[in-house]
């Protein structure tokens, strides 16, 4: 494999047992990089055992829930104690919210906020001083990457909530990204905008659907999605992992304030 500057990168995943951040801490080992696991499992729950005795020595597992504070000041000790400073931080920790604007809850408008942009920020905010550090003897510095959506970009029916939480992670990437830049931080953030990608949480959010009465089953949704795709398909989580490590790596030394859209041509239409 081409060396891309992630060998032994010290790197933090949100959200990491499933889906897109499982995919994204299996492709940073594969390049070499130590890799902290986080999301809500507690450390004896089996699944943290299956993902760890998959990544092997260089995952460690932390418990991580992306809406407290208290919790990030944690995993910031983890890293300083341990790493003493940070090379890539993936905020990829989500949920999603469909339904009519007029009926949705406020309570679930806040949850879907605190975990898809509160996280973000609070993420960002607490590693700053770790991420530049790291970024310091880094070629393009340290790198945040942000895990938004297609979402963030257009709109879509009865996903107003959503829409809004992934629009507001790709502005608040540009505005950091450019106060880092500005202020001579040797950090890189930016966005990344999945399209539908084939992971637990499409196929919750398609039998929310079907439970809406919408459709019959959630895989005639999926195969509808895929349809109005132009490349026909879903994406695969390894597909949008392998973005997230290009930015991550110095071969995206360049690129900060950049959203990058993986979604089969989903918006170009």
């Amino acid at each position: 494999m081409v060396e891309r500057g992630l060998q032994d990168a010290r790197t933090l995943v949100t959200g990491a047992l499933r889906g897109i951040g499982l995919a994204t801490a299996v492709r940073l080992v594969a390049e070499g990089a130590q890799v902290l696991v986080t999301d809500l499992s507690p450390p004896d729950d089996p699944l943290v055992g299956q993902v760890l005795g998959r990544l092997g020595p260089a995952a460690t597992y932390l418990p991580l829930d992306v809406t407290a504070e208290a919790d990030w000041e944690r995993a910031r000790g983890w890293v300083e104690s341990r790493w003493g400073s940070l090379d890539v931080l993936v905020n990829n920790a989500g949920t999603d919210l469909v339904g009519p604007v007029d009926q949705l809850d406020l309570a679930a408008w806040h949850r879907l906020m605190r975990i898809n942009v509160d996280s973000v920020f609070l993420g960002v905010r607490s590693f700053t001083a770790a991420l530049a550090a790291g970024g310091a003897g880094r070629r393009g510095g340290a790198s945040v990457i942000n895990v938004a959506s297609i979402m963030g970009l257009v709109g879509f029916a009865e996903t107003s909530a959503y829409n809004t939480s992934k629009g507001a992670v790709r502005l608040f990437s540009k505005a950091v990204a450019i106060e880092f830049a500005q202020a001579g931080k040797p950090i890189r953030v930016n966005s990344i905008h999945p399209g539908f990608v084939e992971t637990p949480l499409l196929h919750i959010g398609m039998q929310r659907w079907v439970d809406q009465g919408k459709a019959a089953r959630a895989q005639d949704l999926l195969d509808g999605i895929a349809a109005m795709t132009p490349v026909k398909r879903l994406a695969q989580p390894e597909e949008i992992a392998a973005a997230i490590a290009f930015l991550a790596s110095t071969d995206a030394s360049y690129l900060t304030g950049s959203e990058l859209v993986v979604d089969g041509g989903w918006t170009a239409q």
